[in-house]
């Protein structure tokens, strides 16, 4: 099986498995995530983590696959690699990808639609596509251009170059870098503090956070939006649950209800 899920502790963990190929994703390879995540998505998980075993986290889409002569790179994206970006993105749970190594292509896509990005301090990211005569794809421009700024999406564009967890994580591209042997406990863990928490809310939180990337909306809008939020959030047990225990002064124990 070339992607696995595994469930533990109400957290899913999707696991890239196909490392002789840096877990580049051929169509089958690509089916079989869409079905771990709605499998994820099937078991109620509070938080899912994303991660590739081998010696890389994604080199992007499987080329040995290609047919660049024939086939209709519009038609791939719009039905297989957009839908995928985007099925990651509005996973509806916190979602947290663990990169290493290589992160490429629609690699990049997939750990960058993730809600929180932990890197290792070698790992490497960016946009080759220069080399290949292509575009950069899978979502690369917006997170690129909406974290980094343009003038930096454009210098890896043009370039091809690649830079490590290091300089991701001080340009603000990913959330933190961390030593490779560490990368996998600090995501879990992470994860696993974030599944017990108060899921509804946070997903609320989630869905702002999205509208603002998506809508571009103003502060009039934010305010409203988040009176909407919180009223939902009021109608949980974790809201009542999450009161009663700062009065008690007691940790919280949330259920994600």
């Amino acid at each position: 099986m070339t992607v696995e899920l595994l469930v533990k502790d109400r957290v899913g963990e999707i696991v890239l498995d196909r490392p002789d190929k840096l877990n580049a994703l051929d169509p089958a390879m690509t089916s079989a995530l869409e079905e771990r995540l709605d499998e994820a998505e099937a078991a109620g998980v509070r938080a899912l983590l994303v991660r590739g075993e081998g010696r890389g986290f994604c080199a992007g889409r499987d080329l040995a696959a290609a047919d660049p002569v024939n086939e209709d790179a519009t038609a791939i994206l719009e039905t297989i690699f957009n839908p995928l970006v985007r099925r990651i993105a509005d996973f509806p749970a916190p979602t947290f990808a663990a990169v290493h190594g290589a992160c490429l292509g629609v690699g990049l896509g997939i750990a960058l639609a993730c809600d929180v990005v932990y890197m290792a301090d070698d790992a490497r990211i960016g946009s080759p596509f220069a080399r290949t005569g292509g575009v950069l794809d899978s979502g690369g421009h917006f997170f690129l251009a909406d974290r980094i700024g343009s003038h930096r999406a454009l210098e890896l564009v043009y370039t091809g170059r690649l830079i490590s967890g290091r300089e991701a994580a001080a340009w603000g591209l990913v959330n933190r870098s961390v030593g490779r042997s560490s990368l996998l406990d600090v995501t879990r863990e992470a994860a696993t503090r974030v599944a017990a928490g108060p899921t509804v809310a946070l997903l609320e939180s989630k869905r702002l956070i999205r509208r603002l990337d998506d809508e571009g909306l103003g502060l009039a809008d934010v305010l409203a939006a988040e009176a909407v939020a919180q009223g939902a959030a009021s109608r949980t047990h974790d809201y009542q649950e999450g009161f009663r225990a700062f009065i008690q002064k007691r940790p919280p124990a949330f259920t994600g209800a």
